[in-house]
């Protein structure tokens, strides 16, 4: 590996001018930014090229605009002639490309701003978006598992740790850490799907460790201490998060924890599925930018059927209907009174007809969104 020395404000590291890349080149973003061929690679060095170099990198195909770009760069004190500051250091990164063999139009001038085309070939942002999808649509719990891990093997220490732009690191770094976390859930749930809930234990604990408000990373865990029969410590794991999001948001833990913490408390056979769906929500499109193209949110109502369900209030039959939990069933009965034993509802989006005002159980249709 090959580093630039350090460049005074806005110059390119001396070394560029020498350090020549015989195969394809290909830019790395999930870690420090560099160039690489496969064989060598080059850390470049904190400067105003690279910080825009970065920005174009992290919207990959997409134009952005001139003035974010020289808020990437000079932060909220641009320089006077912003526009032509910005030219002249398009036409420094241009230099650095031709040192490594990598065509001028690959950075084009459009109205408004620049654009970078980029591929899964020469960008491992791309490469590791494509891999995900590949792994969300895959029917092989193995195969998918297998790509997850590849996609999440793609990313390399502090990313963009020889950035030096606010702007990246307050508003794009965060989202892009997001989709590694989206990587990080697939592995677990993959390894859970294919019965391996023990030997992730380790890894689970150690990216709760450093994400410790995440609440699917804990999820996971829990489930798998659960299926594991480490019943105690599962529930530790619960009072551990939700002391923690207390603690630091004010919040409770959603749902899918509750119902968690609930199924562990009853001693309730683990379920066939883990925590996670199938594909989970898809990574954003190749041309998006990070943080965005995820699927839409589920309904309002909907959601909050699918809490009732979670809390096991509700039960919900193949057909999409829902019915009142047997466990709520007997303590209204104990408490005197009755529930008709028919008490059902539609998840459904479509209209549907009121339910009777005498039927004190049946969901009404607005809840399901």
């Amino acid at each position: 590996m090959k580093t630039g020395v350090p460049a005074p404000d806005g110059a390119l590291p001396e070394t560029l001018s020498t350090a020549v890349l015989p195969g394809r080149p290909r830019f790395l973003v999930l870690g420090l930014l560099a160039i690489t061929d496969g064989n060598e690679t080059v850390v470049l060095q904190p400067s105003k090229p690279t910080s825009l170099l970065a920005a174009l990198l992290l919207h990959p195909g997409t134009v952005v605009s001139a003035g974010l770009l020289q808020r990437v760069v000079w932060g909220n004190r641009p320089p006077a002639g912003g526009r032509s500051a910005l030219h002249t250091c398009v036409l420094r990164l241009r230099r650095l490309f031709a040192k490594y063999g990598i065509a001028d139009r690959a950075i084009e001038a459009v109205p408004g701003g620049y654009r970078l085309e980029a591929d899964a070939d020469t960008l491992d942002l791309l490469q590791f978006r494509g891999l995900l999808t590949r792994a969300s649509a895959s029917d092989d719990p193995e195969t998918a598992l297998g790509l997850a891990r590849s996609a999440l093997g793609l990313w390399k220490g502090p990313l963009l740790g020889n950035v030096h732009s606010d702007e990246l690191h307050r508003d794009h770094v965060p989202r892009l850490a997001e989709e590694r976390l989206f990587a990080v859930e697939r592995v677990f749930d993959g390894e859970i799907r294919l019965g391996r809930h023990r030997e992730m234990i380790a890894e689970a604990r150690e990216a709760v460790h450093s994400d410790p408000g995440h609440e699917g990373l804990s999820a996971l865990l829990i489930e798998a201490l659960y299926r594991s029969g480490r019943r105690a410590e599962a529930l530790a794991e619960y009072r551990r998060i939700q002391s923690h999001l207390t603690a630091e948001l004010g919040l409770e833990p959603g749902p899918v924890l509750r119902g968690l913490q609930l199924a562990v408390l009853r001693g309730e056979p683990p379920g066939e599925q883990p925590v996670l769906p199938p594909g989970g929500v898809p990574p954003p499109p190749a041309h998006a930018a990070p943080g965005l193209g995820r699927a839409s949110p589920p309904a309002p109502g909907a959601l909050v059927l699918r809490a009732l369900v979670d809390a096991g209030l509700l039960e919900e039959d193949p057909s999409g209907r829902y019915r009142v939990h047997d466990l709520l069933r007997l303590f209204v009965q104990a408490a005197g009174t009755s529930l008709p034993a028919t008490a059902t509802a539609t998840a459904t989006t479509a209209a549907a007809p009121a339910p009777a005002p005498h039927d004190p159980t049946d969901v009404p249709p607005s809840a399901a969104g």
